[in-house]
């Protein structure tokens, strides 16, 4: 999960597994394969930047479980 926050100042945590689109409209619209739409603060470049870690901890927490069922 990574987490976003809205126009209100208010911060919530999205699946970033579920998002199809993120465009700037000049605030940031993040649509999710459902349908359903976000507007948050954030710039693409810092939530594609969220996105890639979410993903790297991920790949660790993967290589280190494996570590623990190879000993």
């Amino acid at each position: 999960m990574i987490y976003v926050t809205r126009l209100n100042g208010k911060t919530f945590a999205l699946n970033p597994d579920l998002i199809e689109l993120m465009e700037e409209t000049p605030d940031t619209v993040i649509t999710l394969t459902g349908g359903n739409k976000y507007v948050v603060s954030e710039a693409i470049e810092v939530l594609i930047e969220r996105i890639a870690e979410f993903r790297r901890r991920c790949q660790t927490y993967k290589v280190e479980e494996q570590k623990i069922y190879e000993s």
